[in-house]
C-alpha cells in the first residue's frame, strides 16, 4: 500500500511543477497500477481534468471496461464531490486518501459515497502520507501567494 501512496505523492509533485494544484491519484488492481494521474485542469483548461478522473479513465482503458470492480484508488487529497461521484460510478472498491480537504467538515465525501441513490458503496480509508501531502499543498499555495504579491 505504501508504494501506491508514494507514487500518488510523486504525481502530486509533478502537478505542482506544472503549476497545477498538487493532487495525484493511482488506481490499483491485484497489486498492480492500472491507472495514474495528476491534476491538469490549468494546462488543459478543462474543468474535469482532476487527478482521480484521469486515473480512472486510464484504468478503464486498460481494462476495456467502465466497471473497475475489485480496484482501489489512492489519492493524495480527499476527493471533491465530482471525483467522489466518479469513484462510485466506476465501482471502485476502496478509496484511500492521505490529506483531508481543509474545508471538509460536513462529511460530504461520506454522504456521497454512501448515498442510497447509488447501487455501489465505496469503502473509505485514510492512508499514510497525510503530512507529506499536506506539506506539498501548503508549499504550493504559499508560492502562489508570494508570486501574486510580487506581481
Amino acid at each position: 500500500m505504501e508504494k501506491f501512496v508514494d507514487l500518488a505523492l510523486e504525481l502530486a509533485k509533478k502537478a505542482a511543477a506544472h503549476g497545477e494544484i498538487p493532487v495525484g491519484a493511482v488506481v490499483v488492481k491485484n497489486g498492480k497500477v492500472i491507472g495514474k494521474g495528476y491534476n491538469k485542469r490549468e494546462g488543459k483548461q478543462i474543468a474535469t481534468k482532476h487527478a482521480e478522473i484521469i486515473a480512472i479513465e486510464k484504468a478503464c482503458k486498460k481494462l476495456k471496461s467502465w466497471r473497475l470492480e475489485g480496484c482501489d484508488i489512492y489519492v493524495t487529497l480527499e476527493p471533491c464531490p465530482m471525483c467522489a461521484g466518479a469513484i462510485a460510478n466506476a465501482r471502485i472498491k476502496t478509496l484511500f486518501y492521505a490529506a483531508e480537504e481543509k474545508t471538509s467538515k460536513d462529511n460530504l465525501l461520506q454522504t456521497i459515497l454512501s448515498s442510497p441513490r447509488l447501487n455501489h458503496k465505496v469503502e473509505i480509508r485514510r492512508c499514510a502520507g497525510k503530512e507529506e501531502a499536506s506539506q506539498i499543498l501548503q508549499e504550493f499555495f504559499k508560492q502562489k501567494r508570494q508570486q501574486k504579491n510580487s506581481d
